[in-house]
């Protein structure tokens, strides 16, 4: 029954059937194979998406999407600018620091690429960068979106492996500054190298003007995580709050969004929470009929056999992550994966929220790998240019990133340093 269904998905990829939809199907000719009830078929959907955690993901996705309409994230890119834009390559570290900001409050990568590069990639263009290395460098540094807390793909982790929301929360900021701070360096030393970005000082903002300006926009990542750490309300509830503070913002302050605007916004976001809803309806309903097959068991027995050592395991789960992330989304990845690797990963000695970062972080990697990278898709869209056209840059990203990678993996105080800073207390 598994290889039908794993075939089945291989084969609706081939077909250039959407990822819900391939993972749905693969399911239904499991279910038919086993014999298993309809209603335990509609039981296991429903169970999916069924928890209360999962509530954060349409609210923070609004959030981003309501900052992107009220004028939110243009402050973010002045008062980004006002830090490193004023020096050569100083505009690309602006769209990678910009991208960390709006990170700390949309918690998706997708909302961050659109709202983002919306203004940054013409401006990069402008200022002479080629089109396809700004499409690149704006897709790469959207994945923050998923690793700089709060995240949607930790919530659904978190959600699968029974791990702390809060935890994976905290761990995420150490991984998340070193992957930004390495592509800032990157992208500064990589456009002086190639001579990009002469004219980057043109349009600084004076640093205390920029944040003046942004002062409201910068407030809100820290009411938002304030807040989840503070005690004072729930990742799920802060994503609530996040909805109010934007749109306060938006419409009441700035005055950027009219109230004419909103429909438009929520229909944006109501559809993009439901294609991620009907993923996680569907891969959960997949994520029952493997482990009733027992393909957990055999492959926690198949790892714990021939990669005998917590290194090991860590360097073929990476390698496999990074594979499987060019090629299935983030989300249902995660929903799949996550009860079967992160026992074995416990078995080893692994700290699950460690763990639990080297797959956000390796599956955020498939956001900017092609054939299926989303965020390649979505940068491709702002930019006005085919996906072929952007391959050839991504490389230098794709390295930089993989390197990262393999630090947060090998030397897990990155991740888990700081949560046990905070939680010894």
């Amino acid at each position: 029954m598994p290889s039908t269904m794993f075939l089945t998905m291989i084969l609706c990829f081939a077909l250039s059937i959407s990822v819900a939809v391939a993972i749905g199907l693969a399911s239904l000719v499991g279910a038919w194979q086993a014999n298993v009830n309809l209603l335990a078929i509609v039981k296991e959907m429903f169970g999916a998406i069924n928890k209360f955690p999962l509530a954060a993901i349409p609210f923070f996705i609004l959030a981003g999407n309501l900052m992107e309409s009220g004028g939110i994230s243009t402050r973010l890119v002045e008062f980004a600018k006002s830090i490193v834009g004023g020096i050569q390559g100083g505009l690309a570290a602006t769209c990678v620091l910009t991208c960390m900001i709006f990170a700390a409050v949309s918690g998706s990568s997708v909302a961050t690429t659109f709202a983002i590069g919306a203004i940054l990639i013409p401006a990069l263009i402008k200022h002479g960068y080629p089109t396809n290395f700004a499409a690149a460098l704006q897709a790469t540094s959207a994945e923050l979106g998923v690793i700089i807390p709060p995240s949607i793909p930790m919530i659904l982790y978190g959600v699968s492996a029974e791990v702390s929301i809060g935890e994976m929360f905290i761990s995420g900021f150490g991984p998340g500054l070193l992957i930004g701070g390495v592509l800032m360096a990157f992208v500064i030393l990589y456009a002086k190298w190639k001579g990009y970005g002469k004219g980057d000082r043109e349009g600084k903002l004076p640093f205390l003007v920029a944040t003046r300006r942004a002062a409201l926009a910068l407030l809100m990542p820290v009411v938002i995580l304030g807040g989840i750490y503070g005690g004072i309300f729930t990742p799920t509830e802060a994503s609530v709050v996040a909805v109010f503070y934007a749109l306060i913002i938006g419409v009441g302050v700035y005055r950027e969004t009219k109230i004419a605007d909103l429909p438009r916004v929520l229909r944006k976001s109501v559809i993009s929470s439901a294609v991620i809803m009907f993923i996680i309806a569907n891969a959960g309903l997949f994520s029952y009929l493997i482990t009733r097959a027992g393909v957990p068991e055999m492959i926690g027995a198949f790892l714990v056999e021939w990669l005998k050592s917590p290194a090991l395991f860590l360097l073929g789960v990476n390698l496999a992550l990074f594979v499987i992330g060019m090629f299935i989304e983030t989300s249902a990845s995660i929903i799949v994966l996550a009860p079967i690797l992160a026992p074995v990963a416990v078995h080893f000695g692994i700290d699950p929220v460690h763990f639990g970062i080297v797959m956000v972080v390796n599956l955020a990697l498939g956001m900017i790998t092609p054939p299926f990278g989303v965020n390649l898709f979505a940068a491709c869209t702002v930019a006005r240019i085919s996906l072929d056209q952007i391959i050839t840059r991504l490389l230098p990203f794709v390295l930089v990133v993989f390197a990262c990678l393999m630090v947060i993996t090998y030397f897990p105080v990155i991740s888990i340093g700081l949560r046990d800073l905070v939680y010894a207390k």
